[in-house]
């Protein structure tokens, strides 16, 4: 009887050993999308306030993430949206509403944002500036990473409206090398979904053709990561390339660009002789548009290279 069942445990242990690695290595190969907040609520003699409420508000479209403070007085708020300005709000019976705003997010930011409330029965005038030395060990740490949002890609230089063009920011780049690792080992994402090229011939896709994966008017921010500590990023040994594309807001927007090469840049000659055999290229342009609105739930948002 033994021998019976012994075949069909074994059988059993092994689908189920491939599943999990399965599961394994998809969760190695996601990528974040989203920021946090995180910080303690307390009262002016330093004790942890439980229950006190926790509002955070996207100002541009109105979004709200909130939640409650923990017995220790800690909370926390995953899954936000990237950008901002937000504007966080911590509130708790008998004491003092507290706002803190201007506050923006970056890809993969837990931001730490503290309160401390005053008592609403007491008028205070006095105001205490105190400071806190990062320690060694610092969950804000998250590796070896550049972020390049909304306002930088709208003022840096570009060639050719690439990805390339941005990601040379990160100091550690040379072209689509990070790190001295080959461009292959790279893995980009666009919103959690993956860019590669399946066939390894270029780091992205189209990159045969010169075309870019997605235009640079529909994202938002792109962030470089060389050694994240967050263990939900991986897949690569280059570096990990994680954009995500521009949401809509409470008004409507929109660009307009022109990209042109004029032939009388590209040079006739070459070490003082003329080129012979080739005929000259004779320049070329590039239009296109973006555009973007929110209406109550409803979201749109399009992005056109020609």
């Amino acid at each position: 009887m033994l021998k019976r069942i012994l075949p069909y445990f074994r059988s059993t242990a092994l689908v189920l050993g491939l599943a999990l690695l399965s599961v394994g290595q998809t969760a190695l190969g996601q990528a974040i999308t989203t920021a946090a907040f995180n910080g303690i609520i307390t009262d002016q003699k330093g004790e942890p306030l439980p229950g006190a409420t926790v509002l955070a508000v996207h100002l541009p479209t109105g979004s709200q993430y909130g939640t409650v403070t923990r017995a220790d007085g800690r909370y926390n708020l995953p899954g936000v949206r990237v950008g901002g300005p937000y504007r966080v709000t911590a509130t708790f019976v008998g004491y003092k509403e507290e706002v803190q705003g201007d506050i923006s997010l970056i890809l993969a930011d837990d931001r730490t944002t503290n309160f401390t409330l005053a008592d609403n029965s007491a008028q205070l005038q006095e105001v205490v500036v105190t400071g806190n030395r990062s320690g060694i060990i610092n969950a804000g740490r998250t590796g070896a990473a550049t972020t390049i949002n909304r306002a930088v890609l709208s003022t840096l230089p570009t060639l050719n409206r690439s990805f390339n063009d941005f990601t040379r920011a990160d100091p550690r780049s040379n072209g689509q090398s990070f790190a001295g690792r080959n461009s292959s080992f790279n893995n980009i994402t666009v919103d959690g979904a993956l860019f590669n090229n399946a066939f390894g011939l270029s780091s992205t896709v189209g990159g045969q053709t010169n075309s870019q994966p997605i235009s640079i008017d529909a994202i938002d921010q792109i962030q470089v990561t060389i050694a994240p500590f967050d263990v939900r990023q991986g897949s690569f040994t280059g570096a990990g390339i994680n954009a995500v594309t521009r949401s809509g807001t409470n008004e409507f927007s929109g660009s307009v660009y022109t990209f042109v090469r004029n032939k009388e840049l590209v040079g006739k000659r070459v070490a003082g002789e003329e080129r012979q055999g080739r005929e000259i290229p004779r320049g070329g342009k590039d239009q296109g548009r973006a555009g973007g609105a929110q209406e109550a739930t409803r979201r749109r948002h399009q992005g056109t290279q020609g």
